[in-house]
């Protein structure tokens, strides 16, 4: 049975590991998707999973949303809804995606459009965790680092996001909100209005968190303690490359890596360095590097759910056995030296 562990403080429980979907679309068909949807909720026990209006990665404006279409006519299929939990996200800024609404933003009528075209696609009546996928505002995220301030950037204020939010919740289209790619700033901002102004108050933060990316320690683990808004931690293997298969120079045909080589922020000499370093702390252990990096992120304390994706039904098994690993009080004391000699490579 695998663990389920609280959702913030808003009564909803979530179990330990969530599914990621966003290779749905893109390198899954909608069979596939059917098949690892039946197969992680029905076979295996979670009831945790993640999506977004941006999906499938990479995001493209002719297959934008067909990710939770995949997943509404899963749900279509199977006729039962209030057992699962089901998180989407709305896009924030960038020119990138301007072919979302002609520049998305975390307005009331961008989140409102937003909102019913995924309840739409996913034929349900309501999400239960709806999260801000980057911020709206001029910050870091996505592995930029250096902050440079910009008062020229139009921002949307987090009180009026706040409001627009509300709205959809009093409306029962949402039940909870997340954060996703925000810094402790953000998340106390938000926290903060909500609090001073009677608004919704953030349940969780989607960020990455891997062994090649532990930044989330730094301002944000203490904040998920103190605040209840758990990490939901995406990219554990960091792109595939903690699984080991792009070790040794390999690149399998097939592979994210091959067919978008655009996925880089795992891939630099030092984080090929460190995945090395793990690989021979895993093979000491009689583990796979797989199976190593999913039990850590998941074992850490901060950690309200570990999102896990794959792209064949054996992938996803094997990530899905890892619940049950519980690591060694010697493998983490291998892991921290390996931290040690080289911190998040791959911010």
């Amino acid at each position: 049975m695998i663990e389920k562990r609280a959702l913030g403080k808003t009564g909803i429980n979530v179990t330990a590991l969530c599914l990621g979907s966003m290779t749905f679309g893109e390198q899954n068909t909608e069979a596939d998707a059917h098949q690892q949807l039946s197969y992680a909720i029905e076979e295996r026990g979670l009831n945790f999973i993640d999506t977004a209006e941006l999906y499938p990665v990479p995001p493209k404006p002719d297959t934008q949303g067909r990710t939770e279409s995949f997943i509404g006519t899963w749900l279509s299929q199977r006729a039962k809804r209030d057992d699962l939990i089901i998180a989407t996200k709305a896009c924030g800024p960038g020119e990138w995606v301007n072919y979302f609404r002609s520049g998305p933003r975390h307005t009331a009528t961008h989140l409102i459009e937003a909102v019913n075209s995924s309840l739409k696609r996913m034929t349900t009546d309501y999400i239960d965790l709806y999260q801000l996928h980057w911020p709206d505002r001029n910050t870091n995220y996505f592995g930029k680092l250096g902050y440079t301030h910009d008062s020229s950037v139009d921002e949307t204020p987090i009180e009026e996001t706040l409001r627009a939010l509300e709205t959809l919740v009093t409306s029962g289209k949402i039940r909870a909100i997340g954060l996703s790619n925000e810094n402790p700033w953000g998340v106390m901002s938000f926290l903060e209005i909500a609090r001073r102004e009677r608004l919704p108050i953030v349940a969780s933060i989607q960020n990455p968190y891997s062994l090649l990316n532990r930044t989330f320690e730094i301002g944000l683990a203490e904040i998920a303690h103190r605040e209840s808004v758990g990490l939901l931690a995406y990219s554990p293997l960091g792109f595939g490359v903690l699984s080991g298969k792009y070790l040794n120079g390999e690149n399998p045909n097939g592979s994210r890596l091959k067919l978008f080589e655009r996925f880089t922020r795992y891939s630099n000499p030092e984080a090929n360095k460190a995945t090395e370093a793990y690989a021979s702390v895993a093979d000491r252990y009689g583990l796979s590097l797989t199976a190593m990096s999913l039990a850590y992120v998941t074992s850490r304390s901060f950690v309200t759910s570990n999102i896990i994706g794959a792209t064949t039904l054996k992938q996803l098994k094997e990530n899905i056995d890892t619940h049950s690993l519980t690591l060694s009080a010697e493998i983490i004391a291998d892991i921290e030296v390996i931290h040690t000699a080289q911190p998040n490579p791959s911010p």
